[in-house]
């Protein structure tokens, strides 16, 4: 991975032990690791959703609450965070596994 992020500690799932050492940098270099090549405006608005959540209620949000709150669809989820959207969008924001997830 990145210099970017050798100074950063994460668990043994990937995800981040400290949300504070978060950045849009270490977020782009996160997302390339999850196969995404380019963070796009639809991306980022789910990412700052998501964090502004997690931060504010100590958790990350669900699938549900990400359609809900950001009005993108399940589907456009999918598409934009293939594989497991709430777990991609999760690492990518620096927030710990959404509960429910396996």
């Amino acid at each position: 991975m990145s210099d970017l992020l050798a100074t950063i500690s994460f668990n043994a799932e990937g995800y981040m032990t400290d949300p504070k050492q978060w950045t849009r940098e270490i977020a782009d270099v996160l997302a390339k690791g999850e196969g995404i090549d380019a963070l796009t405006a639809e991306h980022w608005k789910i990412i700052d959703f998501c964090r502004q959540t997690g931060l504010a209620t100590g958790k990350s949000p669900t699938l549900r609450q990400i359609t809900n709150g950001t009005g993108v669809s399940t589907k456009d989820l999918f598409a934009l965070f293939p594989k497991g959207p709430a777990k991609k969008v999760a690492k990518i924001a620096g927030l710990g596994k959404p509960e429910g997830c396996v």
